[in-house]
């Protein structure tokens, strides 16, 4: 009788998997059928690829870019650089054909545009700017700048970052880059200081890339390794237990942020395991906590992103992987 049950239960979830499975399908033939045509321009390539005296021109197209009150001469000495033609040098090397690119951000744009029909379609511009790799992309209404400095690959001889950094310096990069900044302007901020809205803010973006780049592996969307998300899912019950025995969820201690949440070579239990486990394991953590609600619960994007942090932990029914 119990095999007989047991039986049952994996057919139905069977049948489940199936029909989620089949709705996701429908979903994406829908969106890869959605007529969008995208142009990236190629302001970096234009503006090293300008005369200086052409530069009236120039700047006549790209006005934005030029901000009042900056001398011609600033930007005809950066034309001619050394040092700026040799990094456009190596960024037309990686870049010069953008086709691969371009066809990706298409169809991140479509799956926008699915999930927030409100969206216009961007002018997708790229650039060549100062390495601030906090703002490797910007995307400010209907305008998405992509800085192609630094996506030339994680070894490259122009980076002098920390390696938790500059392993992100990777093309495959780009598109979840660019997920990563629509999500800032769409997810409100978290309501309280506490670790527990801290990490369901990060999941929510994390959750966005499972939506917007279904394709992507998880270390992709996560800025990982493969390794790395194996060691998260490898100790997943390990990192839950710690966090619930400290009693970090509720905690409004900020340091918890930058121990567990934000950027960093490792994160910090202060344990052995610190210098196995790779940084932004809250991050990894909220990002289970929403697929679970989201697995467990009938609501939209739109709910989900504007969700309470504590609301949507108790509806999420979280437990763990063993």
């Amino acid at each position: 009788m119990n095999k007989t049950i047991a039986k049952l239960g994996l057919t139905v979830l069977a049948l489940c998997c199936l029909i989620a499975c089949d709705k996701r399908s429908k979903v994406e033939r829908e969106i890869s059928e959605k007529p969008l045509t995208i142009k990236v321009e190629r302001f970096d390539k234009a503006f090293f690829e300008t005369a200086p005296q052409d530069l009236p021109a120039l700047k006549l197209k790209y006005p934005y870019f030029f901000p009042a009150g900056n001398d011609d001469a600033i930007w005809q000495d950066k034309m001619q650089n050394p040092m700026w033609r040799e990094l456009y040098g190596e960024v037309q090397k990686k870049f010069g054909n953008f086709q691969k690119e371009e066809t990706e951000i298409t169809d991140l744009v479509k799956h926008i545009q699915h999930y927030f029909p409100e969206t216009p379609t961007p002018k997708v511009i790229t650039v060549i700017s100062e390495m601030d790799y906090h703002n490797k992309v910007i995307y400010a209404d209907s305008l998405l700048l992509i800085s192609l400095e630094l996506y030339l690959g994680k070894t490259h001889r122009f980076y002098e970052f920390p390696k938790y950094i500059s392993q992100n310096f990777e093309a495959q990069q780009m598109v979840p880059d660019v997920v990563s900044a629509f999500a800032f302007r769409k997810i409100p901020p978290p309501r309280d200081p506490s670790f527990l809205s801290q990490m369901i803010y990060a999941g929510k973006e994390l959750y966005l890339k499972d939506l917007l780049i279904p394709m992507a592996t998880d270390d992709v969307k996560m800025g990982y390794s493969p390794e790395q998300i194996s060691w998260c899912q490898e100790n997943e019950s390990y990192i839950w237990r710690y966090f619930v025995d400290k009693k970090m969820l509720f905690s409004t201690d900020q340091k918890l942020a930058s121990r567990f949440i934000n950027p960093a070579p490792f994160s910090k239990f202060y344990l052995e395991i610190d210098n196995e486990s790779p940084g932004r394991v809250g991050a990894w953590m909220g990002w289970q906590i929403v697929r679970a609600y989201m697995q467990n619960n009938k609501v939209s994007v739109q709910e989900l992103l504007v969700a309470d942090a504590k609301e949507l932990f108790e509806k999420s029914r979280y437990k763990p992987k063993k």
